[in-house]
């Protein structure tokens, strides 16, 4: 039997760069219940205590991937190689972005506001950087295929568009459109070749399947921008909003295939995606006062809760049981 340091040490350099995505989770989560509060008029008190654990939860991920970075560089290295993983280390920048919007809405004084711009500019100009490294690696391939593509590649345009959501409130209108605009038509594309890819060839191996998810967030989250920028609802909002909705309701009715999957860490692709169009519709019902928007959200926030409160528990359990970083997972 190994001795527990090597365990450890083998264990770290086995650390999955998806791991981060349980962050964005969290921070949804945590967003979609302020937002909630807001709607309701409720004070809960729930706002600054959901942030400051999304926020540790945070540090102790990047202190163990930075001691990855240190300790295991090939690792990390296969891991930027990789045309699946790859995608995944933008959900480190947007983390700190969430987290941003997050701490705006945390009430928790003045040097929230502070908080919430250093975690902001942290997360844009480290998001331009994997943003101009990832599209570079798409662009010069070598070894790529088309049954590599999977709504997970979303993930670098996601964060683009999420960039106004805090950075129009800390008064960054035009780096916002530039984000934005970046985000929304790189989604275009993406998604032209992710339904070529679903449609066309083989299906999405069973690990990733909760990926499809992935496909609710750019328009739920580009309509809560697009509102931002332009500071009204109109037709372009419509139509995001919409097609997130319709996503959201085509995956929901395959539960069935989702409901038979094992644990794992791509799980954490439900949460995300459910508190973006969760957030979307409560914007909907302050946006255009119809109550069916309320309620939908509610529910929403309901299965939200459940999702994430179900993801917690499943992965303190597969930790304990040292079913995380093993190979295979």
């Amino acid at each position: 039997m190994a001795p527990p340091a090597v365990v450890a040490a083998s264990r770290l350099a086995l650390f999955p760069i998806s791991f981060f995505a349980m962050v964005m989770g969290l921070a949804g989560f945590t967003i979609a219940w302020q937002k909630a509060q807001h709607v309701f008029e409720l004070d809960l008190s729930l706002g600054l205590p959901l942030t400051g654990v999304t926020t540790v939860v945070f540090g102790v991920l990047l202190g163990l991937y930075g001691a990855k970075i240190v300790l295991h560089r090939p690792a990390v290295a296969a891991e930027l190689a990789h045309p699946v993983k790859v995608a995944f280390f933008p959900t480190i920048s947007i983390s700190f972005l969430l987290l941003a919007v997050a701490f705006l809405g945390a009430d928790a004084g003045p040097g929230s506001t502070d908080v919430a711009r250093g975690a902001w500019i942290i997360g844009t100009l480290l998001h331009l950087v994997l943003t101009l490294y990832i599209v570079g690696i798409w662009m010069h391939h070598e070894h790529f295929q088309i049954q590599h593509m999977n709504p997970a590649w979303f993930i670098p345009a996601v964060g683009n568009v999420v960039v106004p959501v805090a950075g129009v409130p800390l008064g960054y209108i035009e780096l916002s459109w530039f984000f934005f605009s970046t985000g929304i038509v790189l989604w275009i594309v993406l998604l032209t070749i992710v339904m070529y890819r679903v449609f066309f060839h083989t299906p999405i191996d069973a690990r990733l399947l909760p990926s499809l998810f992935i496909l609710i967030a750019p328009p739920a989250v580009g309509f809560i921008s697009w509102t931002r920028l332009q500071g009204e609802l109109d037709g372009t909002g419509r139509i995001l909003y919409s097609f997130g909705l319709f996503v959201t309701l085509l995956v929901f009715s395959q539960v069935k295939r989702f409901a038979r999957l094992p644990f794992g860490l791509p799980a954490w692709a439900y949460s995300f995606p459910l508190a973006a169009i969760t957030i979307a519709t409560f914007l909907m019902f302050e946006l255009t006062g119809v109550d069916a928007y309320r309620w939908l959200a509610t529910a929403l926030l309901g299965i939200l809760s459940i999702v994430v409160l179900t993801l917690l528990a499943r992965t303190a359990v597969a930790v304990a049981r040292g079913q995380i970083c093993v190979p295979g997972h």
